[in-house]
């Protein structure tokens, strides 16, 4: 009888340890992403530009409808992010006016969304200066360049991701391709003044 006595003593206390009410849920989660190095290589030369992308992404000439010469997109297929490059000549100084224009309405469109837009200008290796823009919150596009050499050539990039996760669960792969894209920035060279090596 005392072993009935206390199997039931302990199944008692089990069930009502087991049906406490202290249960506290865990936090939402995010996934591991695991970045590689960064590694880089060199664009072709049938372009009036030349940069070093990552190796992790692939170039692919941009097929939209209203794609120009030289447009490119630079995607990262592991992560469905892309930046897209947008090139022009520049023939006068009211393009170049019109071509910086819509650089910054590009970059304002954002304000809807973005909680911070910080702009600043990036010094390069090879003597160029690229307005940077930054953009916090839950916008389409996290960071965005513009590069000129106020007579001939402009090229904008813009990175984009195709995905529906959000920015915060983001922010690991944003930090890693806006150092690529820094990269590109300070190993561009127009056409005519690349250096051998």
């Amino acid at each position: 009888m005392k072993i009935k006595t206390a199997i039931l003593s302990i199944v008692s206390l089990l069930c009502m340890v087991a049906c406490s009410s202290d249960y506290v849920p865990k936090p939402k989660g995010y996934n591991r992403i695991n970045l590689p190095p960064h590694t880089y290589v060199g664009l072709t030369d049938t372009l009036p530009y030349h940069f070093e992308y990552s190796g992790h992404a692939k170039v692919y000439e941009d097929t939209s409808y209203n794609a120009e010469p030289y447009w490119l997109n630079v995607y990262y297929p592991d992560y469905q992010a892309n930046i897209q490059l947008t090139y022009k000549d520049i023939d006068s100084e009211d393009k170049l006016e019109t071509l910086l224009e819509d650089s910054y309405r590009l970059t304002a469109n954002h304000q809807i969304k973005a909680s911070a837009i910080e702009e600043r200008i990036l010094g390069t290796p090879y003597g160029k200066k690229a307005l940077i823009a930054e953009l916090q919150g839950e916008v389409p596009s996290q960071f965005q360049f513009y590069v000129t050499d106020s007579s001939k050539h402009f090229l904008r990039g813009a990175l984009y991701f195709r995905t529906a996760t959000k920015n915060d669960s983001l922010a690991p792969v944003i930090e890693y391709i806006k150092m690529d894209m820094v990269h590109m920035l300070n190993t561009l060279q127009w056409e005519g003044e690349r250096t051998s090596g």
